[in-house]
């Protein structure tokens, strides 16, 4: 069984005030056993999360971070400030890193290769747009950005790794997959990680994101391939994030 995983991102929210309400509500997760949990805060508030959260089993991740080593790169922040501040990984992909900031396949790969590198966790994120879905390009697009990492770095670049679908049209719209069409992909991309080694796409942890929320969060963790979720405006709410873990407890 694959332990559930579940991420609130905070995408650009919070202050510091705000920020410590809302800590002092999902410090209470620690009693979410079994479940592996995280917040993906904005890079100012880093320190404020790890230190409430990091001595209560919560790892802390950024949104993004730089291929990069260090040097002329402002704006940018990279895998040994992660590490240095505490963090334990990154999202990279996002579809709003994708769709607003350009980001590309390779791009995504070499930040995904930098953050293992230095024994961080990556978490990939696919997704299609609408305009995909309707032209029956979803399978085509998550495989491609998928593949991106698995042909240039192999299958155990996934080891530890996280996987997340988030189909571009269900995140902050309101809109969610059922979780019958989330599970057609996710078990498809679980198929595209077997072509190359089976017993690690077995392993494998793909989780969810695209509106979660307490409400409809049990059906998709009802299919046998999502394992877990990525969380964004519900994860802003404390009880609403709290509810989503448990939930994925209630999976083992």
């Amino acid at each position: 069984m694959r332990r559930p995983w579940v991420a609130g991102n905070w995408k650009m929210n919070g202050l510091r005030q705000t920020n410590e309400e809302l800590l002092n509500g999902i410090s209470l997760l620690a009693a979410a056993d079994g479940v592996d949990i995280c917040v993906a805060p904005p890079a100012p508030y880093w320190t404020q999360v790890v230190d409430v959260l990091g001595g209560r089993g919560i790892s802390v991740l950024a949104q993004t971070v730089s291929e990069h080593e260090a040097g002329a790169y402002t704006g940018e922040w990279s895998v040994d400030m992660l590490r240095d501040c505490g963090l334990s990984g990154a999202l990279v992909g996002h579809s709003e890193r994708r769709q607003l900031f350009g980001e590309t396949d390779a791009g995504v790969a070499a930040k995904f290769a930098a953050l293992r590198r230095a024994g961080l966790q990556p978490v990939l994120c696919v997704g299609e747009t609408l305009a995909e879905r309707e032209a029956g390009e979803t399978l085509a697009v998550v495989s491609r950005q998928l593949l991106a990492v698995l042909e240039s770095q192999g299958a155990d670049a996934f080891d530890g790794a996280v996987l997340a679908y988030e189909p571009v049209w269900a995140i902050g719209t309101g809109l969610t997959a059922t979780p019958e069409q989330a599970q057609a992909v996710h078990a498809s991309l679980r198929a595209v990680v077997a072509a190359f080694d089976a017993v690690r796409a077995e392993q494998l942890r793909i989780v969810y994101g695209g509106s979660v929320k307490a409400g409809n969060v049990a059906g998709l963790f009802a299919m046998p391939d999502i394992d877990g979720a990525l969380v964004g405006g519900a994860s802003l709410v404390a009880q609403e994030f709290l509810a989503i873990c448990q939930a994925a407890r209630q999976r083992l």
